[in-house]
């Protein structure tokens, strides 16, 4: 305890202690500061406060909080540091009171304007911390009516001393705060999940509200479809977000191999085990592990893993000491588990274990509406990566794009827009600078549809000649310029079906319906 403390009365230091307490409470700069305006009136028994904060870069002084009733028209005001009485108490970094502030040159009469009140006495302490000067605390007029004591003044120089330490621990959270957020964005730029359709923002949404619990996640989709990006979605808005994510391939390692990646080795466990090495679990303690392609492991490692899940500790590869692990899983297959399951290559439990709260990834053919915003994201990206000009994709390109059934999802897609933005000129990516299979798949497509298109057409002018004809084949026939036979086996092509009707007394006569049932049904000649 200070000096100037221990000469205060135990009731003041009671006070102080309280208003310490509640000004430590929260972390919120502008909580923080009003709360210290708030209680500088408390503690002193004044009637108005004001908090003035100093930017030691500019020498500029901020009213940062105040109270009464017009305290808006103070909060934010700024002025030079030498003028009024808080420049004082900068300059001199002691502590001021007046008794009478009408008559002292120092008091700013246009304050008692702004704030509908008449000042009488004011007390002002600088806030230092550390000794170095953060701003002023003021309060005015004590409620009695009476002047502030010299006791008070004591009091609010501790007190000031106590809010200098509260706001300086505000700035810092902020600060980090600041420093976060910046990193929480550069964290979502790598694992930002692109894509506006309604799949996605459903697999977002299901993101969301698995990453605050420990919920082990099981990601289901085809290879490339972005699991992993997913998991390190989940991972960057979770609790665990500032702690170690790690992935892991486990189709990419032997058995034996992904053991001691999983739970590390003993020394001389193995015959390349030289030292001991911790593992995957060991180094996402408290963390994240991803296991992609979790349907490849073998099935004494799927013993190994359903252990870790069910007693949260393992035991390194040539170990015998259990030990604890904190260690959210998020697993990934592009596999049928179940499938697996029905054929004893997949353990049911673990399977149950893994599957606490499964996602669908869809493919990238579901969902083509993202592709233009997946290919924008490509071009931007490697045009930066590879150090050349940004090129625009143009309308015939993003046509292709789209129309391409992606077997190799968002990896593929990456993977060709790569390709292109080195292969185009001008600064324009057009049909030609895409892969050839690519074009050839698209074409095959267009090709497809158009002769769908066309049959179409030539089913609806059938139609229409038979009903202008009263479906009477050999009349319709000569309409439409062609043959009876030819026109029977359009009839039989389309699937149109004689309707039995009470009316058919021509034997030229061909109703038709809309059956879906394919083959000529009806009609016989005379």
């Amino acid at each position: 305890m200070s000096p100037l403390a221990e000469s205060l009365s135990p009731a003041s230091l009671t006070a102080l202690t309280e208003a310490a307490a509640a000004i430590t409470s929260t972390l919120k700069l502008d909580s923080v500061l009003q709360t210290i305006a708030r209680l500088a009136c408390s503690v002193t028994r004044g009637e108005a406060s004001c908090v003035f904060l100093l930017d030691a870069r500019t020498r500029r002084v901020t009213v940062a909080a105040a109270t009464g009733s017009r305290r808006d028209a103070f909060i934010g005001r700024e002025f030079d540091s030498n003028l009024g009485i808080p420049g004082q108490v900068i300059r001199t970094g002691s502590p001021i009171s007046i008794i009478n502030a009408s008559r002292d040159n120092r008091f700013v009469k246009q304050i008692d304007h702004l704030a509908s009140l008449r000042t009488h006495s004011i007390i002002a302490a600088p806030m230092l911390h550390r000794g170095e000067m953060i701003g002023v605390v003021e309060v005015v007029n004590r409620l009695d009516g009476s002047d502030f004591s010299p006791n008070d003044l004591k009091i609010l120089q501790v007190f000031a001393t106590l809010a200098a330490g509260a706001t300086q621990n505000a700035r810092a959270y902020a600060d980090l705060q600041l420093k976060y957020d910046g990193l929480r964005e550069s964290v979502m730029k790598k694992t930002a999940i692109i894509g506006q359709s309604p799949l996605m923002q459903e697999v977002l949404k299901l993101c969301e509200r698995v990453a605050p619990s420990n919920a082990t996640a099981l990601l289901l989709g085809q290879t490339g479809t972005g699991k992993e990006l997913c998991a390190r979605y989940i991972h960057s808005v979770s609790r665990r977000r500032h702690e170690t994510f790690v992935a892991i391939n486990c189709a990419a390692l032997s058995e034996t191999l992904l053991e001691s990646e999983l739970f590390g080795h003993e020394k001389g466990s193995f015959t390349d085990a030289h030292a001991q090495r911790r593992g995957w679990f060991e180094a996402a303690n408290r963390g994240t592990l991803f296991l992609d392609e979790i349907g490849d492991i073998s099935r004494a490692t799927q013993v190994k893993l359903l252990r870790v899940l069910q007693e949260r500790e393992f035991v390194r590869v040539g170990g015998s000491k259990p030990i604890p692990c904190d260690v959210r899983i998020i697993a990934a297959t592009n596999r049928n588990l179940k499938n697996m399951m029905a054929d004893g290559l997949f353990r049911d439990d673990l399977y149950y274990r893994l599957s606490v709260f499964p996602i669908r990834i869809p493919s990238l053919r579901e969902r083509r509406e993202d592709i233009p915003l997946l290919v924008e994201h490509f071009v931007k990206h490697s045009a930066e990566a590879f150090r050349v000009p940004a090129v625009r994709v143009s309308e015939p390109a993003m046509d292709l794009l789209t129309r391409y059934h992606w077997p190799g999802n968002i990896r593929e897609l990456q993977n060709v827009i790569e390709r292109s933005v080195l292969m185009a000129d001008n600064q324009q990516l057009l049909p030609g600078h895409l892969p050839p299979d690519i074009q050839a798949a698209v074409a095959e497509v267009l090709v497809s549809e158009d002769v769908n298109s066309l049959q179409g057409q030539e089913r609806a002018l059938i139609l229409k000649a038979l009903t202008q004809c009263a479906w009477n084949q050999s009349k319709a026939a000569r309409t439409l310029g062609i043959s009876r036979d030819y026109l029977r086996h359009k009839i039989k092509k389309y699937g149109l079906r004689k309707p039995a009707s009470p009316g058919d007394a021509d034997g030229e006569s061909c109703s038709f319906s809309e059956s879906p049932v394919m083959g000529y049904a009806g009609g016989s000649g005379t």
